[in-house]
């Protein structure tokens, strides 16, 4: 895991690549979705809020899961200070940030598909920074990716 981080270390694009990407998908797409579920709820769509329950209990799920397995992170046991700034300890399996872009992906992908093909998209390359900072392990991401699309194939 060092050596990912080392090598994203090496090169300083590299780093501000990933600081940027992590930085705006994260907060574009926490900023999009509350829009985004308004103007379901203004336009009367009757699905929104089945949509909005199962996301809910899954984000809660997930929560539960990553405060009782408490995984620890990857600077934590090869100590080493991650390129994305976190001081949080444990809690690092499921990815609740990759999981939270893929629900919404999910989210968004029922109602309009290209939109949701374009956020799936966003929440890979998510996925990736997060393991390129040093903040998750591959297993973390890969986790949350599933725990936010699972849901939504059983329930739609």
């Amino acid at each position: 895991m060092i050596e990912i981080v080392n090598w994203t270390r090496a090169k300083d694009y590299r780093v501000k690549i990933v600081m940027i990407l992590n930085k705006t998908i994260t907060n574009g797409v926490y900023l999009l979705y509350p829009l985004f579920i308004l103007y379901l709820i203004i336009n009367k769509n009757k699905d929104v809020y089945p949509i909005l329950l199962v996301t809910a209990i899954s984000f809660g799920l997930v929560s539960i899961l990553r405060s009782k397995y408490n995984a620890k992170r990857p600077y934590e046991i090869y100590d080493y200070e991650p390129l994305i700034k976190k001081k949080k300890l444990g809690q690092s399996f499921p990815s609740r940030h990759v999981f939270s872009i893929f629900a919404i992906a999910m989210n968004v992908l029922y109602f309009y598909t290209w939109g949701g093909v374009v956020l799936l998209f966003l929440g890979i390359v998510l996925a990736v920074c997060r393991v390129l900072g040093g903040v998750h392990f591959p297993k973390d991401v890969i986790a949350g990716a599933i725990f936010g699309i699972l849901p939504f194939i059983y329930f739609f």
